[in-house]
């Protein structure tokens, strides 16, 4: 893990093909996600997207970057309150899952092809998980991590890379049909609790 994921290197037509991904997936889910179609609907040659994606699942994984830096943002401008750092993680969840649900198809498409367990996937989805670990424990300190701020402590990445793999494994449940928003939210304050070991205790 890193304290400081990478800015996106999408130049303009990586991002239209992106973008295309996004509503074609938010139509039709993982199967309206075809390259062929995603090629024509971006104005691209078919050529020209597999120099730069080789599959669905990497064009759903680069969906699910795209989306969860767009929340970071949010995030930063919004960030979650609360008076102790459980009570802000969960703010930060019900956020996160929110969103999530709101687009249902897209996101069941993007935690598909994220848990397909690709090796050439790996280090694409790690930046999904390094981002969502930031903004969690941006989340336990009480404000958004800032460049030039302290390193995590191991106990915050700890902390931030545990929660952000049980939210994942909730979600994947919610995708296949095992979990409602209920649940999930049920889920995760227990899980925060838990992994925090008294929902009061500071940083």
């Amino acid at each position: 893990m890193v304290d400081e994921a990478p800015e996106p290197a999408l130049e303009e037509r990586a991002r239209r093909i992106i973008e295309t991904t996004i509503e074609l997936a938010e139509q039709g889910g993982f199967e309206a996600v075809r390259l062929r179609d995603v090629a024509a609907h971006a104005g691209v040659a078919l050529g020209t997207l597999y120099r730069r994606f080789k599959s669905k699942e990497d064009l759903l994984v680069g969906a699910l970057e795209l989306e969860t830096r767009a929340m970071e943002e949010r995030v930063r401008q919004r960030p979650p309150k609360g008076d102790t750092p459980a009570e802000r993680i969960m703010g930060f969840f019900v956020m996160a899952t929110r969103g999530m649900l709101r687009r249902p198809n897209l996101s069941r498409a993007m935690l598909r092809a994220s848990a397909v367990g690709e090796p050439a996937l790996a280090s694409r989805v790690g930046v999904f998980h390094d981002l969502m670990q930031r903004m969690i424990v941006g989340a336990l300190r009480g404000r958004p991590i800032q460049p030039g701020e302290p390193p995590m402590t191991d106990r915050e990445r700890l902390l931030g890379d545990v929660l952000s793999q049980i939210w994942f494994a909730v979600m994947i449940g919610w995708a296949s049909g095992l979990q409602t928003q209920a649940s999930i939210h049920e889920r995760m304050r227990a899980s925060v609790e838990l992994v925090l070991d008294d929902p009061h205790q500071g940083t």
